[in-house]
């Protein structure tokens, strides 16, 4: 019986997916899908809305499949040595672009028992490129949003995170991307900032903004984006409130809570030792961390502790001590940060951290050490990086400067012509606006 290999990501099965199958089908044989797993996928373009199971749930119902296998990288190889297909049938759009590489390698490797490649032109009127952007404008459940942080952790050798501060800064977090060597690059996921949201009202960052104020930020991003949200809960605040925030941002759909053993009057972090701090004892701390996961219902959300004996100088042992507790204490993962200019400080804690048998994710937010590569960031083990602040900061000037044009000029035109985006391109960047 001849075997037919067809690899496929099928997040969004549409005609175009049964048309190729179909092909399958009337060639005669076994017909095997080697199913891309998340991770696969991930490493080209943006994390399937459906995980691996639910996709392969899918597929095998499908009339003609006779088996689904997980196809764990974008290169076939493997599996096609594996099986020895005699014919492998994808689309003909992976003649171009990324896949087109791929498909050559298919090509010189079936070949070796005489194996073909049969391209299958391009189902005409669907494009799964609008089908994203319906589902974005649809929007997403808050179950499906709280368990995306976990999957992209699974999938990514590195997880990014940018600041929203507003709905409109959340949009450009949501539907910003570039292509980098033929694949599309964008956030993972976005980071409310407890900093920023002051800055955005004008009010100083020492934890002014009470839950219910920052809530309704939250609510506006909530309603206008997709990606997951880790939310900078500063210190968590007394025990008993925080087993409350924890609660509303789990129902809300939040992936996760980053919380800072530190005590008393909010300063922040960038000024170390510079201004009064005091932090937390690591006991104290710990109980918090245990009343969150005791207070939260789903598995999905994620209570990162925030560690500042770097920042308050209190030493790499105090940080690696305090790591252990939180982690004991169940904390999902650790946010170690650092106010150096250099990334050595934080790179000599990984190399303790990495050792760690209870090792959760490593969170790192190089705001002082910005000239650090998220690459080498991987390298040396740490899986979320946080850009925290860099949209608020860059709206400023671009703010001051067009003021100060309509004053020089007494009009708006160079203005509008130099700093301004056209009115009807920020109109219709709102969903629904047009």
């Amino acid at each position: 019986m001849k075997k037919i290999y067809i690899g496929m990501s099928a997040d969004l099965l549409h005609p175009g997916h049964l048309n190729i199958i179909e092909q399958a089908r009337q060639i005669g044989g076994e017909i095997i899908i080697g199913l891309l797993t998340d991770k696969a996928i991930a490493s080209y373009k943006r994390l399937p809305y459906m995980n691996y199971e639910q996709r392969k749930i899918i597929i095998e119902n499908v009339k003609g499949i006779s088996k689904v296998i997980p196809q764990d990288t974008l290169d076939y190889t493997a599996n096609l040595e594996m099986l020895k297909p005699d014919y492998v049938i994808h689309g003909d759009d992976w003649k171009k672009g990324i896949q087109a590489q791929t498909r050559q390698k298919v090509i010189d490797t079936i070949a070796k028992w005489g194996g073909k490649v049969i391209d299958v032109p391009y189902t005409q009127g669907i494009s799964s490129s609008q089908l994203n952007k319906v589902l974005k404008e649809i929007g997403t459940t808050p179950e499906i949003r709280a368990a995306r942080l976990e999957r992209l952790l699974e999938s990514k050798e590195i997880v990014t995170i940018c600041e929203a501060h507003n709905g409109l800064s959340s949009l450009i977090v949501e539907n910003t991307y570039v292509e980098e060597n033929n694949k599309k690059i964008e956030f993972d996921g976005i980071w409310i900032s407890s900093l920023t949201q002051s800055a955005a009202k004008a009010k100083p960052d020492i934890g002014y903004l009470d839950t219910t104020t920052r809530m309704e930020v939250l609510n506006d991003i909530l309603d206008v984006t997709t990606k997951p949200i880790i939310y900078d809960g500063d210190n968590g605040g007394p025990i008993e409130h925080f087993i409350f925030t924890v609660k509303t941002l789990e129902r809300l759909g939040v992936s996760g809570i980053i919380i800072e053993d530190k005590i008393g009057l909010k300063k922040n972090s960038l000024f170390g030792t510079e201004v009064i701090q005091n932090q937390d004892t690591k006991e104290n701390f710990a109980l918090k961390i245990k009343a969150g996961k005791t207070a939260q219902v789903t598995k999905n959300f994620m209570i990162i502790a925030r560690i500042e004996s770097l920042i308050l100088e209190k030493g790499m042992e105090d940080a690696i001590v305090r790591a252990k507790c939180y982690l004991e204490a169940g904390a999902d993962g650790i946010m170690i940060h650092s106010r150096q200019k250099t990334f050595d400080e934080i790179k000599e804690f990984t190399k303790y951290y990495n050792k760690f048998e209870n090792r959760k994710p490593l969170i790192v937010v190089p705001s002082s050490y910005s000239q650090v590569t998220e690459k080498e960031l991987a390298n040396c083990g740490i899986n979320v990086v946080i850009y925290a602040n860099q949209l608020l900061r860059a709206a400023y000037p671009a703010m001051v400067n067009t003021a100060k044009s309509i004053l020089l000029n007494h009009r708006s035109q160079e203005a509008s012509e130099e700093y301004c985006m056209p009115i009807k391109e920020i109109i219709t960047l709102i969903p629904g606006a047009k």
